[in-house]
């Protein structure tokens, strides 16, 4: 649900990452490790994690 949400907010929005992470209160850091784990990684010139 995070991967969907942050993709589709990130692709529908003229928001950045923290932009995003200010909004919801968490750390940009957490949400790039939480990612990581999962196996993604976030390519900062297109927007979007893959």
């Amino acid at each position: 649900m995070l991967l969907s949400m942050l993709n589709m907010k990130l692709r529908d929005s003229d928001d950045t990452l923290e932009d995003i992470c200010a909004t919801m209160n968490i750390s940009r850091t957490e949400v790039e490790q939480r990612l990581s784990e999962a196996g993604f990684t976030y390519d900062e010139p297109n927007r979007r994690f893959w």
